[in-house]
């Protein structure tokens, strides 16, 4: 009796001590007004829960613990417990949030708001909108230095880059790039900046210091036309090895080598390719492929797509946690 009674405690100790699944990503679905929950170790959609309406920029605070999500087209955004899944409270976003990023101190969010033309500044703990940037027609993309010194905007008809001190929360320079940037990714040293035109069909490496251009990427995939191939989503990995970009109706992500800018493999994933997402230890990367409604899953040490998963209705951003 007693070693059954110790057996259903270490049994019960396990359930309640141990969380249902380490390694978690998140999927916006945009069309469905839901967030899939992925299990990163079975590789098994959990759950599905719903948010505001028309959902795309998503992230994750630098503890992992609150999910951050734009509601587009309920002009908010939305802050989920990342472990519960409960709505925590939103924050006043301007019209039509698409991209935002956090900064270090987890207290400063940049949000670009498209319908608008300004990127909104708040403060995550207060609610305060601190600032209201006027930048280009269209703003999208959004990325904070890892060292908290720049947020960056990309604005996709003026085709331009913003930068943005962030202790005075003003506008210091525009660069001018290739059509319709969508995505902005600084490096692991807050070095350079990756940013990806959609339309222009390159990726675009920046010195952070002197803001100029370093290096421009083209792609190129046997059978595919050059005008289906529209970068997106940016990913780099941690150790400087990688880059991963999403190339749009192509269907392919591209792994690219972060030191010298060559495109070291074409990976075919699901229709219409958004977004890029790396697992914490940059050992997966998750693809968001808008028009056949899945996720594709790559193993970066083996070099191949080992999964592909339904989702929700055009899933668009992904961030994951470990």
């Amino acid at each position: 009796m007693f070693k059954k009674r110790l057996l259903t405690g270490l049994i019960a100790g396990a359930l309640f001590s141990t969380p249902l699944f380490a390694g978690t990503a998140f999927i916006s679905n945009e069309r469905d007004n839901t967030i899939s929950v992925i299990d990163t170790n079975s590789w098994e959609v959990v759950k599905t829960f719903d948010v505001g309406m028309r959902p795309r920029g998503i992230l994750l605070s630098s503890d992992y613990s609150k999910l951050y999500i734009c509601a587009s087209d309920s002009d908010r955004v939305e802050i989920y417990d990342a472990k519960t899944f409960e709505f925590i409270t939103d924050l006043p976003s301007g019209d039509d949030p698409e991209q935002f990023a956090l900064h270090p101190n987890d207290r400063l969010l940049f949000i670009a708001n498209e319908d608008d033309d300004i990127v909104s500044v708040v403060d995550t703990e207060t609610h305060q909108v601190l600032a209201q940037i006027e930048v280009g027609i269209e703003p999208e993309g959004m990325g904070v230095s890892p060292d908290g010194k720049w947020a960056v905007n990309t604005s996709e008809t003026t085709n331009m880059l913003h930068w943005i001190d962030t202790e005075t929360l003003e506008l210091v320079d525009n660069t001018v790039i290739d059509q319709r940037p969508r995505h902005v990714e600084f490096t692991h040293d807050s070095q350079r900046l990756w940013a990806s035109a959609e339309i222009g069909g390159t990726v675009t490496i920046y010195d952070v210091d002197s803001r100029d251009e370093i290096h421009k990427i083209n792609f190129e995939i046997k059978g595919v036309h050059p005008d289906r191939i529209q970068p997106v989503g940016i990913q780099l990995t941690q150790d400087g090895r990688y880059a991963f970009v999403a190339l749009g109706p192509a269907n392919h992500v591209a792994m690219i080598d972060q030191q010298t800018y060559e495109v070291l493999e074409y990976f075919l994933v699901g229709r219409r390719v958004w977004g890029v997402g790396l697992t914490p230890d940059d050992k997966y990367v998750i693809s968001t492929n808008g028009v056949s409604g899945d996720v594709s899953v790559i193993d970066v040490e083996k070099r191949e797509v080992i999964k592909t998963l339904k989702v929700g209705r055009y899933p668009w951003g992904v961030v994951a946690a470990p």
